[in-house]
């Protein structure tokens, strides 16, 4: 066995019999438990935005700390209230005019909560009948019962069925489909811009307006999943400002609190006026360490500079992946935005998958670390700080593996 690798860990059989032991971070380099450095495109699943080992964040941790810790959401704290003052702020004329945030700790958790107001609002606004979910295939929206219900995808799903009910999916991409299928019967649409488990397929501008004309007619609350796509990644502060997307609810939460665990629902007034105390609630969500780094990352990533930067990283990557493309016959296509973008490996599922494994252990070998999405696709997230020759020095790692 590899000396890098650790085995009879203390953990579900949910994860890999085998799994390398990371000791300490520092920028965009990891170090594992022998010493030995990686080059990290993944950023802990798109979580470490601003890379590792940051003083900056560790210093509004620790000040918070001194101070409070825990209260609860039965008190407020002005961290919390900092935050979600500023998230209105920072989504208004970008996606949506919203009134009010639900705080709450993973992805899963903000799109429960996100689904959970849909059908309120339906049933408190048009009364019983209009509960329906629409999702798209190759979705993934989380393992939590809600959010696996609206994960059309039989490998997370089967073993838990019968989910909740009344959760249906459309083909992505395909407005026919969704115009055939969309009543007042639905309460909400859950999509994501950019499919980050499902194959990073992209949504289409033309899609996008259908969805906004659809939910529209029928007032059915259009969720935006940006779990994944969310804050930076794509090169813009959201997925949907490059398809012209119009959700009414909006979820985040990989980067928001620089590797804490913290999520966001953002609430338009028409939902929040017609919600009730005791509707939804969280006991760690929105607590004053989390909420406290949170909002110096996104006024890090939020900046105009910043973005800039990004997105010029991001050019940069699509640039040499497509030359993979050029160059390698078992690379089919590049997919993604910004910094989110992977190569699709040639072969049926089997062998495609069995081949992005070996590539994803070889370039590991190297000294670079990178993600799978679908079976199929080798994904690529890195920090969005990373330098250009880091970034450079990485993907040529992949195509030389690849060659």
């Amino acid at each position: 066995m590899d000396a890098r690798l650790v085995s009879n860990l203390p953990f579900p059989r949910n994860y890999a019999s085998e799994l390398l032991q990371i000791e300490r971070g520092r920028g965009v380099v990891l170090r594992d438990a022998s010493g030995r450095t990686y080059l990290d495109l993944g950023a802990g699943i798109a979580v470490n935005a601003l890379g590792y080992g940051r003083r900056d964040l560790a210093r509004v941790a620790a000040r918070q700390m001194r101070r409070l810790i825990h209260i609860s959401n039965l008190y407020a704290n002005a961290p919390a209230i900092e935050l979600a003052e500023l998230l209105i702020d920072v989504t208004r004329d970008r996606v949506g005019s919203f009134t009010a945030v639900q705080f709450g700790n993973s992805g899963a958790e903000a799109n429960e909560a996100a689904l959970k107001y849909a059908r309120l609002y339906a049933h408190r606004t048009r009364g019983p009948g209009h509960h329906k979910i629409l999702s798209m295939s190759n979705a993934f929206h989380g393992r939590t019962m809600g959010a696996l219900s609206a994960t059309p995808n039989k490998k997370y799903s089967e073993p838990f069925e019968p989910l909740v009910p009344d959760m249906l999916s459309s083909e992505y991409n395909n407005p026919d489909q969704l115009e055939a299928m969309l009543s007042d019967a639905y309460a909400g649409v859950i999509v994501e811009v950019v499919q980050g488990e499902g194959g990073l397929k992209i949504m289409s501008e033309g899609f996008a307006a259908k969805l906004n004309e659809l939910c529209r007619m029928h007032d059915i609350l259009l969720i935006a999943d940006e779990v994944q796509t969310g804050l930076g990644r794509t090169g813009r502060l959201f997925g949907c400002e490059h398809v012209g997307l119009e959700p009414d609810i909006v979820t985040f939460s990989k980067p928001l609190a620089g590797g804490l665990p913290l999520s966001a629902t953002m609430v338009p007034e028409k939902v929040n006026s017609v919600l009730n105390a005791g509707d939804h609630g969280t006991t760690f969500g929105g607590g004053p360490v989390t909420t406290a780094v949170a909002a110096h990352v996104i006024r890090t990533i939020a900046d105009p500079e910043f973005l800039a930067r990004v997105a010029a990283r991001g050019r940069e990557l699509t640039a040499m992946l497509d030359e993979i493309v050029a160059s390698s016959p078992e690379v089919v296509e590049r997919r993604g935005l910004g910094m989110l973008q992977g190569l699709v490996i040639a072969g049926d599922d089997a062998a495609a998958a069995a081949r992005v494994a070996g590539i994803m252990d070889a370039c590991r070998d190297r000294g670079v670390l990178l993600l799978r999405s679908s079976s199929n696709v080798i994904r690529i997230a890195p920090p969005l700080v990373i330098g250009g020759r880091d970034l450079a020095r990485g993907i040529e790692t992949l195509r030389t593996v690849l060659q």
